[in-house]
């Protein structure tokens, strides 16, 4: 028994749980940003630069995705920021795919280190579950604004990468 009434093998299932939950909420995130680079990659040149109806471009809508995440970061943790820059204009497929890429590695860093540290980010409320909720819901909102506007468009994405989107399980 410690001193706090919870013996040492309590303490370590306790230990384990929050190292699962910080494995499962690093999967989903990762998962969700395989999703992303699953859409950009089936995407030509056209539909990338195919705007949406404010005048953005769907590859714009991928900047300010990178670019959101960029934000979150600089308000809870800047260490992650190192050698991550903003996306601007009209960027080509790798460097949206690039910039994605370490933008999303440094988050899954953020949220495995929040979990490992209370589950508290700072700077949002409530913990870091609801923060990945967030982040997931605001970039899927922008996935679904991506392919309105290309269907609007008539550069439709595929079916099968359409119905893609949603096999997480295989993603």
């Amino acid at each position: 028994m410690t001193s706090g009434g919870v013996d040492s093998r309590e303490l370590r299932a306790i230990w384990s749980d929050t190292l699962e939950l910080a494995e499962q909420l690093v999967d989903t995130w990762r998962i969700h940003q395989r999703v992303h680079l699953y859409l950009l990659e089936s995407l030509t040149p056209e539909g990338l630069a195919t705007p949406l109806a404010k005048g953005k471009s769907v590859g714009s809508q991928f900047a300010h995705i990178h670019n959101v995440r960029l934000m979150w970061l600089k308000a809870s943790a800047p260490d992650l920021l190192d050698g991550l820059d903003k996306l601007e204009g009209a960027a080509d497929p790798s460097s949206l795919a690039a910039g994605l890429n370490a933008s999303a590695e440094s988050i899954s860093t953020l949220i495995s280190r929040t979990v490992e540290s209370g589950g508290r980010v700072k700077n949002f409320k409530p913990h870091v579950a609801g923060f990945v909720g967030y982040l997931v819901s605001h970039e899927s909102h922008h996935r679904g604004q991506i392919e309105i506007a290309l269907r609007q468009a008539g550069v439709p994405i595929s079916d099968k990468v359409s119905f893609g989107l949603w096999e997480w399980g295989v993603r």
